[in-house]
């Protein structure tokens, strides 16, 4: 390309640019264009030699469609992808093999090759279009506005898409206070984690003493599972040249730096032809169109330091030292590269700044919170449907962007948690999913923003590993400059290593507090200030696991081996031995299978029955083909028994002559009074109900839990010498106080949680909405309930489920589950649930009530959803 002269010459040259595409376009076949992802994860999949393929099939067929190299698409777990424009069509997961059907279907027939695009995770529907899938839907593409869209290896297509038109407004007519001012309109915070308001930065780097000043990008990119930066580079490099232009004339800086590791070759490689092409075009170098502005930009590659991530040790590899932070202040705004001022912000923070200027600070702070203005990009990662690369506006609710961008966790898992902000973020759980993406709640949180990173974990993550993990590489990538990050970091991770390999003590726990803090306090730099925010952030959302791995040396995700025999055994709440019954009933030792499931868990027979089978969750056998059924198997084992066979006891008449009482004939209560029977003692159960199971004999239908199953492991407990007192209600046929007077020496309290949940939705007092274990009770015990014609039943649990199908069986004629989020998701079991819709129960997902509608009399007349 031609030298450009002026601003006039810049838009000229644009619009041929687009008259260009738009003339290749109308030439090919159809109107057609195909955009074909050539970031590094399609490659990687096989991007160019889909490419070979599409252009011999066009050759052999006559066909003449351009295809259009672009950076990241996003959907990166799915590659090679492209988009067939003008219709907009998604294919994904495509191989050399697809090229054909898309050529002689598509592109010569007019007919989209439906087994090749996008499905949706939970539903199997195809979505054809790419504005319709969901994983594009709720994105804001600001910064990633032309990734996806444009070949990066031509700087005609950047032109085409209003590229450098910011820079020429800037130079047309504004001063560096101007700019800024717009910054600080903007609301732009840094995106490289702390959130710093780049305006402040600039405007305090413009006003510091010294000459010449600079301005650098860092894109040494190191949290694991983070490609932002990379793939901001591979798809749109001059736009981050643009912002790092407009800031080297905000600030009064004729040189910048791009600081990016040498493991990113691709970006590299597009990065440098980008700036060659910027140069021979005159947007880099003297007189930038026609001004009397200068400025020279360069790439200083890094050796892959996580530590250089931090702006003082970033600015001493550049200058060819070491990279180790040093001590601020100075900050780099006065005191930067070579001492002198030095403006640093990373990729996404300069990719953002044509778009603020072209567009108007208004136009950006208009996305996102009042505090957190725009966008932030995301790499989703980890245990999700729909990992790859999302720009979503800050604010964001953390469950909207897991389970409507990223569509739910993969295998129809529970979500645990999100590690996000890299190394130095934190672990948010599933009660914080409604919390939005921001920089204040995620600080409160004990997280960060981060560069962007966000890895989505399930059930089978284990959290202490989790932490132990994220801060050994912590511990790898310390400068070792100061004490506190070099030695406290290794004391944390001897401590963690030692509860994972199950040899962890009291007072672990608090020890890695003191040290997490006392790090935080006194490191020197921000990577050694937030070493310990993984270890911190999970004790204080998940410190139980902590306690279980401390105390009674249990891994229950099954994944610290010095603590897990088995991981179905470590999934199970009761820690039944799995493996042994499963191999004993192979045996066809039924008796003995049995009697060790009963080692550890009385109701062999209701677990059959009603257990949510965690274990099955955990089965290795998983990773082959699928999960061992072992609570079918438990089932058929329960099943054998023709005689209730009876534990072994210990005869001790010590034990027998001691009077322990019991309140509570649920599960607990009853599990407790087997385990001490077994000991030798004789304890008493009181159950204010006349009959003895709790939540299992009242709220569970009896088509699931048959009456005589319980009762069969209810008398197998009596028979070892327990006595069972029904309708004896604490505190109204007998008191605490009497029952120690009678010569209890011990109580055990199994009272339950047998209350539920109010929904706080107004209407909810209105007469006809009652709650599920009410009217559950009622019926198990009654044996009848009044029910009306049309029923409503709200959530989506196994208790919902439960009313619902008994509603119908007490002769309602429609019965209707609503629930918010989608039946895969349901916490209810899915052969319940599935029986449910069999049995004629309607099953309305993603909806929400908001209103309870009362009729005449006050009763309840409609759901307002």
């Amino acid at each position: 390309m031609n030298r450009i002269n002026s601003p006039a010459q810049l838009a000229k040259i644009a619009s041929e640019a687009r008259a260009s595409r738009e003339a290749a376009r109308r030439g090919a076949s159809g109107g057609r264009e195909i955009l074909l992802c050539a970031g590094g994860g399609c490659l990687a999949s096989g991007a160019l030699d889909l490419k070979r393929a599409l252009l011999a099939e066009m050759d052999s067929t006559g066909v003449r469609v351009p295809i259009i190299e672009t950076g990241c698409l996003g959907p990166c777990a799915r590659g090679p992808v492209l988009v067939v424009n003008p219709e907009g069509v998604l294919y994904e997961g495509l191989s050399p093999a697809s090229a054909s059907a898309i050529v002689e279907r598509h592109l010569c027939g007019g007919e989209v090759v439906e087994e090749l695009v996008h499905r949706d995770v939970a539903t199997g529907k195809a979505t054809p279009l790419l504005d319709q899938v969901d994983f594009f839907k709720s994105q804001t593409k600001i910064v990633l506005r032309n990734c996806g869209r444009i070949d990066p290896l031509r700087i005609e297509e950047y032109l085409a898409e209003q590229g450098y038109a910011a820079l020429s407004k800037v130079l047309s007519g504004m001063t560096g206070d101007q700019v800024i001012e717009e910054l600080k309109a903007s609301g732009l915070r840094g995106r490289g984690g702390a959130g710093f308001p780049s305006w402040l930065k600039w405007s305090l780097t413009k006003r510091s003493a010294g000459a010449p000043k600079y301005v650098v990008c860092n894109a040494d990119e190191g949290d694991p599972g983070a490609f932002m930066d990379r793939s901001i580079l591979e798809g749109d490099p001059h736009s981050v040249i643009e912002g790092l232009i407009i800031a080297g004339f905000a600030v009064g800086a004729s040189r910048g730096f791009i600081y990016v590791r040498a493991e990113y070759p691709l970006a590299v490689e597009r990065l440098s032809r980008a700036i060659t092409q910027a140069t021979e075009a005159g947007l880099l170098g003297r007189g930038i169109l026609g001004s009397d502005f200068d400025f020279d930009l360069e790439i200083r590659m890094g050796s892959g330091a996580f530590v250089c991530g931090e702006e003082t040790a970033l600015l001493s590899s550049i200058e060819g030292k070491r990279g180790e932070p040093r001590q601020r202040p100075p900050f780099p705004a006065e005191a930067g590269l070579w001492g002198k001022p030095t403006v640093l912000n990373n990729v996404e923070t300069y990719a953002n700044v044509p778009a603020i200027i072209l567009k108007g600070s208004e136009w950006f702070a208009a996305v996102g919170t009042p505090e957190s203005k725009g966008t932030k990009i995301f790499a989703l990662a980890g245990n999700v449907n729909n990992t790859g690369l999302v720009e979503v506006p800050i604010g964001t609710h953390l469950g909207e962007l897991i389970f409507d961008v990223g569509g739910g966790i993969r295998g129809g898992k529970r979500f645990k948690a999100a590690q996000i902000g890299g190394p130095s973020g934190g672990c948010i759980p599933r009660e914080y999913l409604n919390v939005p993406l921001d920089y204040k709640t995620l600080t409160e949180l004990g997280a960060i923003m981060g560069s962007g990173g966000l890895i989505v974990m399930d059930d089978d993550s284990c959290m202490v590993d989790v932490a132990r993990f994220f801060l050994e590489f912590v511990q790898d990538e310390s400068c070792g400059k100061c004490v506190p990050c070099r030695v406290g970091t290794k004391r944390m991770l001897e401590i963690l290593n030692r509860i994972c390999g199950g040899e962890g003590r009291e007072g672990d726990i608090e020890e890695l507090m003191r040290l997490g803090n006392q790090i935080k306090d006194t490191a020197l730099c921000g990577l050694g200030q937030t070493a310990a925010n993984p270890v911190l952030s999970t004790i204080r959302h998940f410190r139980r696991e902590y306690e279980e791995h401390i105390r009674e040396r249990h891994c229950e995700a099954g994944v610290c081996a010095g603590l897990v025999r088995a991981p179905c055994e470590s999934a199970c709440p009761a820690h039944v031995d799995v493996p042994g019954f499963v191999g004993l009933v192979g045996e066809k030792r039924y008796a003995e299978a049995l009697q060790l499931h009963r080692e550890r868990n009385p109701f062999a027979a209701v677990c059959a029955r009603v257990c949510f089978h965690s274990c099955e969750e955990k089965c290795r056998r998983a990773s082959l083909d699928d999960s061992v059924s072992i609570r079918a198997i438990k089932r058929f084992m329960v099943d054998q028994e023709v005689t209730v066979q009876l534990p072994r006891v210990e005869e001790n008449p010590a034990n027998a002559a001691r009077r322990i009482g019991i309140v509570g004939a649920g599960p607990a209560g009853l599990s407790c009074a087997y385990f001490l029977a077994r000991l030798g003692y004789r304890p008493t159960v009181f159950e204010a109900e006349v009959r003895p199971g709790g939540m299992l004999t009242q709220t569970i239908p009896a088509y699931r839990l048959p009456r005589e199953t319980l009762a069969r492991e209810i008398r197998m407990i009596e028979r070892r010498g327990v006595e069972i007192l029904t309708g004896k209600r604490i505190g109204a046929e007998i008191t605490l106080s009497e029952l120690k007077a009678s010569g209890m020496e011990a109580l055990f309290l199994g009272v339950g949680a047998p209350e539920g949940a109010a929904l706080g939705v107004p209407g909810e007092e209105a007469q006809g909405v009652v709650q599920a274990v009410p009217f559950l009770k009622a019926y198990n015990i009654r044996g009848s309930v009044p029910v009306g014609r049309r029923v409503v039943v709200v959530g989506g649990g196994n208790a919902a489920i439960d009313a619902a199908r008994t509603a119908i069986r007490l002769g309602a004629e429609e019965v209707t589950v609503l629930y918010r989020r989608t039946q895969e998701q349901m916490p209810a079991y899915a052969e319940e649930i599935e029986e449910a819709i069999k049995e004629g129960v309607s099953l309305i997902t993603l909806i929400q009530p908001v209103e309870f509608v009362k009729g005449s009399g006050g009763a309840v007349s409609a759901v307002r959803c």
